[in-house]
């Protein structure tokens, strides 16, 4: 698995959970995870939450964190949906080291009793794919900025997210290919 954080700006409109785009934004034929800035704008036509569909909801940020993870390993629904909840304690174990506590339900942080962040996840004929996005700045849901995170700070958090994130999937890579079968009796 490899993670890259993108330099440039792209604004997440929902399209990004589409399969293989990691190969068609940063040439990753592999497992991977692709973190950048920008806004949020989901329109409804992308909306994977169909509870969110049907209620109307507007998904909208100006400045966001964004993650997106791709595993071709597996279309279980169920285990990206576990990967995504693993995804978001990485995030609140990354910032609670730097003084942030936050609360999870779910795949959902909060600080302060704000909602920090949007995730979804969900599955393809070739890949699993999770999207997790933190506010940086919001003048209603919780955000980053407000939190103190100085802007200078943006870049290297993704980038320890993203780290993280991947050597957690290698580790546990790791601990499959030295665990031996149980036996039946």
């Amino acid at each position: 698995m490899k993670w890259i954080v993108l330099k440039r700006t792209i604004d997440y409109d929902g399209s990004q959970i589409s399969s293989l785009w990691g190969y068609m934004e940063a040439d990753l034929q592999e497992d991977s995870i692709i973190a950048f800035r920008g806004s949020c704008d989901v329109q409804i036509r992308h909306m994977i939450d169909l509870e969110d569909r049907k209620e109307g909801d507007s998904i909208y940020s100006t400045d966001m964190l964004h993650f997106v993870i791709e595993h071709f390993d597996s279309t279980d629904l169920k285990l990206i949906y576990t990967r995504q909840r693993l995804f978001a304690s990485i995030v609140a174990e990354t910032l609670l080291q730097r003084g942030i506590r936050t609360s999870r339900a779910g795949d959902d942080l909060f600080v302060q009793g704000k909602k920090l962040s949007i995730s979804i996840a969900s599955t393809s004929a070739v890949s699993q794919k999770i999207h997790f996005g933190m506010n940086v700045e919001h003048n209603v849901y919780g955000c980053l900025s407000d939190q103190g995170v100085p802007e200078k700070d943006m870049f290297s958090m993704m980038e320890e997210i993203a780290s993280r994130y991947v050597e957690e999937v290698h580790d546990i890579e790791k601990d499959l290919r030295k665990s031996r079968p149980l036996s039946v009796i």
